[in-house]
């Protein structure tokens, strides 16, 4: 097939269904898959070490504070012209530092009810970078901020992240969950605002855990295995999970994706036969996106009778790490390559060649994060439906990337690493990272765990970790 071609649409049952290649054992294939792709990477000689754009250099930061846009003029001042006594006569500048010390959460919303001049402030934009920058210092956003940047949104992120993480995170609550799975635990995923938790393990299960019992009734926790497979929920390897509104699906080894509906307490509503084990997902509003070890990426729609809607072989190696949104689906392979194709055209956009493979990924906005087999940190740019690579970052990781999620004012990594920033930690001991999406990023937390974890996901005032000791790591912070 040439990879250059749109995508092929088919039916199931056609002649590429059967393309299983003859069928192979799931769990021997999943464990060969975890030796060769999740082992000890082999670290690229120096010249051929992925750098970033000269004009982007990590040690010229001049040239890209340059680049970035005009400084602030902090005496331009919003306020109307309408006379002002008391406090609100005093210049911008001392009422900017006067809100500086409320959260903004409470600034944008109590302060544009009390009167026009602090509604004229706070809509400003000019005063959330100004805000912004004062209190992290550094460059952001890693990418130009366009003009649909929201920027009061990211200062509320940035500045929440930054308190649930004050002094290493000292008072948020910390659960290990070790009675649902009996295997190693690979995929984890928050729905219903970080309320309940699913999770997919090497014991073929996909569990529901809710977790507003935490520290009251721990016996409430574990809700329920779903399925009704006499051997689990799946008859391979859960390693892949993703949700839209009350639905969850699970990707497994045996080559199939099932779905869920939280709404029925967990009723499969379907299930979606693939032509190969089922490593990534990405679920949106009108389609579901599967990325397989045959080297294909499939797009479905479940809500039809016949759920292909297309399939394609846009890689020579097995499909790891997939994106998509209402214009793109972004897919990274072993064989080093990110694809982006396009949904509007039904073509390949871009094929970008890499020194590594991207293990895991997160895009929002006009950026693509990315987490690499050499613990790279990978950002992508969108600019105007095109792609650039602008910039790595070695974050302290030396080993994969396994767990990635990126927001406006938040970043946060998980890996099989045995170093972390400031010190060493034990031989085989991993790595959770908490970060600052800042140009580098900063690290403003860690976690150490004794088995390998395998991804993460944040949601509400919950962040939650697969780990290979066949537990789920949960840290709870304070409520907002």
């Amino acid at each position: 097939m040439n990879p250059d071609q749109d995508f092929d649409t088919e039916q199931q049952g056609s002649d590429d269904d059967l393309d299983t290649e003859n069928s192979p054992d799931p769990d021997a294939q999943a464990q060969e898959y975890v030796d060769r792709v999740l082992g000890s990477p082999r670290q690229p000689s120096q010249a051929s070490k992925c750098l970033p754009p000269e004009s982007l250099s990590i040690g010229d930061r001049s040239q890209l504070l340059e680049n970035r846009s005009p400084p602030l003029d902090l005496k331009r001042s919003p306020v109307s012209d309408e006379t002002a006594s008391g406090l609100l006569s005093l210049p911008l500048e001392l009422i900017l530092k006067i809100c500086s010390y409320l959260q903004a959460r409470f600034v944008l919303g109590v302060l544009p009810l009390v009167c026009k001049t602090l509604r004229d402030i706070v809509q400003d934009e000019v005063t959330w970078r100004i805000r912004l920058l004062k209190k992290i210092g550094s460059c952001y956003p890693v990418v130009e901020a366009d003009d649909d940047f929201n920027w009061p949104a990211a200062c509320i992120d940035l500045e929440e992240h930054l308190q649930q993480w004050a002094e290493n995170g000292r008072d948020i609550d910390y659960f290990s969950l070790t009675e649902g799975h009996f295997a190693s635990v690979d995929s984890v995923l928050l729905i219903q605002g970080g309320d309940l938790c699913v999770s997919g393990s090497r014991d073929r299960n996909v569990v529901l855990w809710d977790l507003r019992q935490l520290g009251r009734a721990h016996e409430k926790v574990l809700v329920k295995t779903l399925g009704t497979e006499r051997n689990g929920t799946h008859k391979g390897w859960v390693w892949s999970l993703a949700s839209r509104d009350d639905h969850v699906c699970s990707g497994s080894w045996d080559s199939t994706v099932k779905l869920w509906d939280m709404a029925a307490e967990g009723q499969q509503f379907d299930e979606i036969r693939a032509t190969a084990a089922v490593l990534c997902l990405a679920y949106l509003p009108d389609i579901l996106v599967t990325g397989t070890y045959d080297k294909k990426v499939s797009v479905y729609d479940p809500r039809a009778a016949q759920a292909l809607v297309k399939r394609r072989k846009l890689h020579s190696s097995a499909v790891l790490s997939l994106a998509a949104d209402e214009h793109f689906i972004l897919s990274g392979s072993e064989d080093r390559t990110l694809v982006c194709f396009d949904r509007r055209t039904n073509s390949v956009l871009q094929r970008l060649m890499l020194d590594s493979y991207l293990l895991a990924m997160s895009y929002h906005g006009n950026q693509l994060w990315a987490g690499d087999n050499h613990g790279m940190l990978y950002v992508f740019e969108n600019k105007g439906g095109c792609f650039h690579r602008i910039r790595h970052f070695n974050v302290g990781h030396h080993s994969q990337i396994t767990g990635l999620q990126h927001s406006l004012g938040a970043l946060y990594t998980t890996s099989t690493d045995k170093t972390m920033r400031p010190f060493r930690v034990e031989a085989f001991g991993f790595i959770f990272q908490i970060h600052l999406p800042t140009d580098p990023p900063k690290v403003i937390g860690s976690r150490t765990h004794n088995c390998v974890l395998n991804g993460i996901s944040v949601k509400g005032n919950m962040a939650v970790a697969a780990s290979g000791g066949i537990s789920l790591e949960v840290w709870r912070f304070g409520m907002q």
